[in-house]
């Protein structure tokens, strides 16, 4: 929504989100008169002009969605797009379109649904508004209806939704309840929620995109800046590489072993002792470094003694005592 009908607009983010490393743009395609009623009422966020007249006026043709599609694909991102009738789904076919997402208000239109589904393409199912009974019943009638690769998104229709009632605990239970994958379309402000998400186990992290919150429309101020984007990029990359490897505890502390020596403690002497010193406790300190005998060792070292004399912060090791 925030390239305001403007072929131009729409390309400058697609390249903007592109160089911060995206793997896909998402449209939305509304055509208004197959969409909705004109007096439709509309949500409190539209404030600056009705609803219907929006989009009408925002409309691409398919020609232009050829276009975004193609620029899109220059860039090395995929073009995804949510249609919000079925007029809008013929239309995305001619141009192509591998991946859909549905709209939290299309989870009980199952006509639509079916006709989703019959195009044998990738569908990310939002849940924004359902009850579990309601997107129960949208998985159901996309599977009978041969979709074959659903991701359950979860989110909050709530602009901007505060983080305590985002739901990442929602995306735990769809993931046993459904057996699929799970993503997470993010409303909140900010980039530590969807970070969040993907730690619970999200595939796709979905994020409204502006070039700046001050643009016209309805959206702007809810969606992340650039500079937010790629931050947000550049935390999910690094968790995937952190989540891919795992690591043997065992064979981890085996390779920092000389790191080990630096920071463990060994057991010295606490202050000067004579030849013949039967040791107590009092007498032991534990200082850097720790090749010496460890301090966790000190229970074995009381009650020994030492057969030389001792200067303080001598390391003590086994040879000494008896």
């Amino acid at each position: 929504m925030n390239h305001d009908g403007s072929i131009g607009q729409a390309k400058a983010l697609i390249k903007a989100a592109a160089a911060c490393g995206v793997d896909a743009v998402k449209f939305q395609t509304h055509i208004a008169e197959a969409e909705m009623l004109p007096d439709a009422p509309a949500p409190h966020y539209f404030t600056d002009e009705p609803r219907y007249e929006y989009f009408i006026r925002t409309a691409f043709t398919q020609e232009q969605y050829l276009t975004l599609k193609s620029f899109s694909e220059e860039h090395g991102v995929e073009f995804i797009s949510s249609p919000f009738s079925l007029e809008a789904i013929e239309l995305l076919e001619k141009v192509g379109v591998s991946t859909y997402k549905v709209p939290s208000g299309e989870v009980n239109n199952f006509p639509y649904l079916i006709a989703l589904a019959k195009t044998g393409k990738k569908i990310l199912l939002s849940s924004g508004m359902s009850t579990w009974a309601e997107l129960d019943g949208a998985v159901d009638i996309l599977q009978e209806n041969g979709c074959r690769e659903i991701i359950v998104m979860q989110c909050t229709s709530v602009y901007p939704c505060p983080p305590e009632h985002t739901g990442l605990n929602v995306m735990l239970e769809m993931q046993r309840r459904y057996n699929l994958p799970v993503g997470f379309s993010d409303h909140t402000l900010g980039i530590a929620v969807p970070i969040a998400a993907v730690t619970l186990g999200a595939t796709v992290i979905e994020k409204h995109f502006t070039l700046s919150k001050e643009m016209y429309g309805p959206d702007a101020k809810n969606s992340a800046t650039p500079e937010e984007l790629r931050a947000l990029v550049v935390a999910i990359r690094e968790l995937e590489r952190a989540l891919a490897y795992k690591v043997n505890k065992d064979k981890e502390a085996e390779s920092l072993v000389t790191m080990k020596v630096t920071f463990e403690k060994s057991l010295v002497a606490a202050c000067d002792l004579e030849a013949g010193t039967v040791l107590e406790e009092r007498h032991l300190a534990y200082k850097k470094p720790g090749d010496g005998i460890p301090a966790k060792r000190f229970k074995e070292v009381i009650g020994k003694r030492l057969g030389c004399r001792v200067k303080k912060d001598t390391k003590l090791d086994w040879g000494m005592l008896s």
